[in-house]
């Protein structure tokens, strides 16, 4: 369980003002169909979370180890670091999709996720958890929580919320991970 909830609540925090989170707004504002948006989110979410989650289970099962996990205590920290800089994401051309709102989507959100904080975040919490399900459940929970609300409000919901205390909290939450890992490690 602590898998799940960590997992979520780590990325739900660290998705918002995201890049992926303005693809959202962006794609909700465009085709302004929200259901087919939200389950391309999902799906794509759910592919790319499981192979992240997949990678950093297998590595910890490789790599099992004192000095691996001083390695992601550390990237959880260095997370922490990478949260507070905040992603600009630039719509190029504002020119019709040609494939419908749900397959824009789906591989929009996979290929944007690639190689991205969450998606980092995931292989990490991956490796710190060795579950792939509860982890892939958790992440994709915790996306759908920062993005679904994207997709209803858009625009409105960015005006709102102020991102940067957001990313703070996001980066406390990984650096407090980090700093309890690097404890629990040289204590055992």
């Amino acid at each position: 369980m602590e898998a799940l909830l960590t997992s979520t609540a780590v990325v739900a925090l660290a998705e918002i003002g995201d890049k992926t989170m303005l693809l959202a707004i962006v794609l909700a504002t465009r085709f302004r169909k929200p259901l087919p948006i939200i389950l391309g989110i999902l799906f794509a979410t759910l592919a790319n979370h499981a192979l992240a989650a997949f990678v950093g289970t297998t590595i910890a099962g490789f790599l099992d180890g004192k000095w691996f996990r001083y390695a992601v205590a550390i990237s959880f920290i260095a997370m922490a670091a990478w949260t507070l800089v905040p992603d600009k994401f630039e719509d190029e051309e504002d020119k019709p999709a040609r494939f419908g709102a749900f397959l824009t989507t789906l591989v929009a959100f996979f290929l944007v996720e690639m190689g991205d904080k969450t998606q980092v975040a995931t292989i990490a919490l991956g490796a710190r958890y060795e579950n792939v399900a509860l982890v892939t459940a958790g992440t994709t929970l915790g996306m759908m929580i920062a993005n679904v609300p994207a997709v209803f409000l858009g625009n409105e919901l960015v005006q709102r919320v102020p991102l940067k205390l957001v990313r703070a909290i996001a980066a406390l939450l990984f650096f407090v991970i980090g700093a309890w890992l690097l404890y629990e490690t040289a204590a055992s």
